[in-house]
Parts: C-alpha cells; sequence; structure tokens
C-alpha cells in the first residue's frame, strides 16, 4: 500500500542515533515526523505524531500519488521572555509517502486529537478481492448413472 519514505530522512535519523550528532545547523529542527501505518479492515491508516501543533498548523496535500504533510510548530512564549532552556524544536517540517494505486486518494479523511494526525485511506474498488463467477452451461454436463 505504502510505496517509499524518504531514505535520506531514514539515514540521517539512523546517523544521528548512531553517532549522537546532527547535522550543523539542524538540530533545532525535527530530524522525523514520527509515523505509524497499517491496515484496518478495508483502509490504510497512516498516524503522525505532531504534538505541540495546531491544527491550523497542518497542511495535507496529494498531487497523483504523492501525499504531503507540513506541519509548523510554532512558538508558544511571547517576544519578552528569556528563554533558559529549549529542547522543543520549533519551525517548518514535512513528509511525504509515496502512496500505491491500490489506494483510494480521492476520499482521504483526516482527523488531529490529543497531538496525533490520523489519516484513513481507504482501498480501492479495483484492488479489494473479489470473487469471480465462471460462466458455463449446467444444462451441458450429462449426469453419469451407476
Amino acid at each position: 500500500m505504502l510505496m517509499r519514505t524518504d531514505p535520506f530522512r531514514e539515514l540521517d535519523r539512523l546517523t544521528q542515533q548512531m553517532f549522537g550528532t546532527s547535522t550543523p545547523g539542524t538540530w533545532s529542527k525535527p530530524a522525523t515526523m514520527p509515523m505509524d501505518a497499517y491496515r484496518e479492515g478495508e483502509e490504510f491508516v497512516v498516524c503522525f505524531d505532531l504534538p505541540g501543533v495546531a491544527a491550523d498548523a497542518i497542511e495535507l496535500d496529494i498531487e497523483r500519488n504523492v501525499l504531503t504533510v507540513k506541519a509548523e510548530r510554532r512558538p508558544t512564549t511571547g517576544n519578552d521572555v528569556q528563554m533558559q532552556v529549549s529542547e522543543r524544536p520549533l519551525g517548518v517540517f514535512s513528509r511525504q509517502l509515496f502512496l500505491g494505486e491500490a489506494l483510494d486518494t480521492e476520499h482521504i479523511a483526516a482527523d488531529y486529537q490529543a497531538g496525533v494526525l490520523t489519516l484513513r485511506i481507504p482501498i480501492a474498488e479495483k484492488a479489494k478481492p473479489r470473487r469471480i463467477s465462471i460462466s458455463g452451461a449446467e444444462s451441458d454436463r450429462k449426469e453419469i448413472q451407476a
């Protein structure tokens, strides 16, 4: 269902985990937008963790089979504050998913609760398993009597 994600983002994440470093100038930006993706019945569900992001600061775009999620975590303090510790990343970040042809991208539903953006993408009718009837004349069969 999910074709692929950004391999460079994953490589950067793994590098940061192994060496405990980050790319210069990017430590204040989120390296990833954590997600879970799974199939539930007749839907493909994708959940993104977006703690501290207002609902109006999230943009969803789809072009062909590419879904782009863009979010902005804005400061919660005023300009007259002298920050002592700032570990919560701020700014704009995004993630792209390449969706397979088996998904109905015309009917995506989005819900945002408790810092989690949940997308429900229906499985396309053409991709659902279906039974194929076999035509043939039952009357053409001859009964064999013993």
